[in-house]
């Protein structure tokens, strides 16, 4: 049993992970920015380490850094989080090379499903299914034309790097090829330095659901079912529940069986989650995301587990402390990323929090790292908290989640609290009959009217 965590990251997920190292008996280290000094997860965690100044380049990004303040505490894990260096294969290898251990899949898995080619063709042979486009990145516009042409329009043009949105492009015709194809290769080399951009089929009307699955790193694996994270602005999550409200339960457990087995073949360690655009009752692969997700917690809910100890436990050696036999859907949930931001343009807005209370009751769970007085630094992502809700149906849900956004309280900030407010009255919400491109659209008709 390790005696010691790390935990390289900050904010409400820095949280978690001390939270849950706490209950299994293990000390903890906070790492933080010189803007973080003050934050909660500083205050509740055992010992903690300044690694550098605001801007992540110096700080939380800092490899040094963080394997220097394991060096000063003795901590013997480092458990990364979500974003940072959560899905950074080569600080897993100067972990390990310190003999240090990650709390988290192997740097060879993390690389293989890093390259979005690479992770394709590896999950193809794999036998999950794949959305129909090119085997490997595409050299120029002549053989963008020719696959164009084999494949029908319309099309999306993609980082073989990217992430967060950002390098994708939409060509909805021959006409409006050319401009994608350059645009997605300029913002992928801005972003990322590498400007390789591979071409799918583009889906018109899918789902976005992606499967939880969890391996012992021995050939063991697991799936815990699938999140529906269809609404989304901009390529980024906003609401997520589990199960999807679309999917059939043997829907659920044909691709669960198909993931869990993929990842028992590559003897994956860890929770991952395999995503997939869902249409007409297939799934369509779209990437692996080797680490915990931000909605974790809704798949943590259905299932009365503790994902966040279960990455300890097989970090440590030890198995996996349920099988798939003992994993059974219990109800529904809904997460809700509450972030600081002024609508309509969701620009961030940082600031200081004059008073927060978090909602309570039963199948309630508020994800935060607030209190009254607590300064939001303007150095990092927006999101603040996540209000997650459970019930023993998806209207029951419904209902806890409006109840609860109505008893929180977050001033001093702007936040997106009233999106999800209006949200609940539409009738395809309430309903479950929403994909990828209906909150754009909404959000285009409502709160820009």
């Amino acid at each position: 049993m390790f005696d010691k965590i790390l935990v390289a990251n900050r904010g409400e997920i820095a949280l978690r992970v001390i939270r849950a190292a706490r209950e299994m008996g293990i000390a903890s280290v906070a790492v933080h920015s010189t803007a973080d000094a003050d934050a909660m997860h500083v205050r509740m965690a055992d010992e903690s380490v300044c690694i550098g100044p605001p801007p992540s380049s110096e700080s939380y990004l800092s490899i040094p850094s963080i394997i220097a303040a394991c060096e000063i505490t003795g901590a013997q894990a480092i458990h990364p989080g979500y974003g940072f260096l959560s899905e950074n294969a080569n600080f897993v290898q100067i972990v390990e090379d310190h003999g240090l251990t990650f709390v988290g899949p192997s740097a060879e898995h993390i690389r293989i499903m890093g390259d979005k080619i690479t992770a394709k063709d590896t999950m193809k042979a794999l036998g999950v299914p794949c959305v129909p486009g090119s085997e490997g990145g595409i050299a120029d516009m002549a053989a963008a034309k020719a696959l164009c042409a084999e494949i029908g329009f319309p099309v999306i043009v993609k980082a073989t790097a990217g992430g967060g949105g950002r390098g994708m492009k939409v060509a909805r015709d021959a006409s409006e090829l050319e401009k994608a194809f350059l645009t997605a290769r300029s913002e992928a080399k801005a972003a990322f330095g590498n400007d390789e951009v591979y071409i799918e089929k583009y889906l018109t009307t899918p789902r976005h659901i992606e499967v939880q699955v969890f391996g012992d790193g021995k050939g063991r694996a697991v799936h815990l079912g699938e999140r529906d994270c269809s609404l989304q602005r901009r390529h980024q999550k906003v609401l997520e529940e589990a199960p999807g409200p679309c999917i059939t339960e043997e829907e659920r457990a044909r691709i669960g069986k198909i993931c869990a087995d993929a990842c028992a073949n590559i003897s994956y360690r860890g929770a991952g989650t395999i995503e997939f655009l869902y249409e007409n009752g297939e799934f369509f692969f779209i990437e692996m995301n080797t680490r915990l997700q931000v909605e974790h917690p809704v798949t943590e809910a259905i299932f009365g587990v503790d994902l966040v100890q279960e990455q300890i436990r097989v970090a440590e050696g030890l198995p996996m402390s349920f099988t798939q036999d003992d994993l059974r859907i219990n109800g529904h949930a809904i997460e809700v990323r509450i972030n600081a931001e002024k609508l309509p343009d969701f620009a961030p807005r940082p600031g200081r929090i004059t008073q927060f209370h978090a909602p309570g009751g039963l199948g309630v769970r508020m994800d935060s790292a607030l209190y009254d007085g607590y300064k939001i630094p303007p150095y990092y992502d927006s999101l603040i908290a996540k209000l997650i809700v459970h019930g023993i149906d998806r209207p029951a849900a419904l209902n806890r989640l409006a109840r609860a956004l109505g008893e929180l309280i977050v001033d001093g900030v702007d936040t997106t609290v009233p999106l999800f407010h209006a949200l609940l009255q539409e009738e395809d919400i309430q309903r479950g009959i929403y994909n990828i491109h209906w909150l754009e659209r909404w959000l285009e008709t409502n709160l820009r009217a």
